[in-house]
């Protein structure tokens, strides 16, 4: 009988945490809010590992390993969109704009990516693979760019470390439907 109660309790206990940990997508909003909301630094040389590169760029690497702020993030209408500003007064600046499709029922999480591939992808939350320390956003295949052959951004991951005082950004591109081997990855070091 204590054997059959203590594996009761045991399956109790575990189906609970599973409950806890569900996050709904307000919940992975209101996380990126708060955490992301600041300014952020280019990580130095030796920190940007996994990334192919992209901070070589001659524009981004004058800023790698400096205080200059590379990477910022601020609410907007009255907090109903997160704004995300990569590269701010550079020639490779590019902004996404994170938004709730109702803020107040908030059943899906969309970003729309300015780029300097001179097109704007539309990404939703992939929330069954996110969690608050990774946040997935894949793009819209309902829309054209995301289906067509022309090279675009095709998910953003947003990964937390170190007390989410480090942000690794992916940025991954697409052409002619297939994932491109040359992706704009950077590491970030909260200000």
């Amino acid at each position: 009988m204590k054997k059959r109660l203590l594996i009761l309790a045991a399956i109790v206990a575990l189906s609970t945490s599973s409950i806890a940990e569900e996050l709904e997508t307000i919940d992975i909003y209101e996380h990126m809010r708060t955490a992301l909301n600041g300014e952020w630094s280019l990580s130095s040389e030796d920190k940007q590992l996994d990334t192919t590169g992209a901070y070589k760029n001659k524009y981004v690497l004058p800023l790698v390993g400096t205080d200059a702020t590379a990477l910022s993030y601020k609410a907007v209408g009255f907090g109903s969109t997160l704004q995300e500003d990569l590269l701010p007064n550079n020639k490779k600046q590019m902004v996404t704009m994170y938004h709730c499709d109702d803020y107040v029922d908030c059943e899906q999480l969309f970003a729309t990516h300015y780029c300097t591939k001179m097109n704007q992808p539309q990404f939703i939350l992939d929330l069954a693979n996110s969690s608050k320390e990774k946040v997935i956003f894949n793009c819209n295949m309902e829309t054209s760019l995301c289906k067509s052959n022309e090279d675009h951004i095709h998910q953003i991951i947003l990964e937390f470390s170190n007390e989410g005082k480090h942000l690794k950004s992916s940025y991954l591109g697409w052409t002619d439907q297939k994932p491109n081997t040359r992706n704009s990855i950077y590491h970030f070091d909260k200000k």
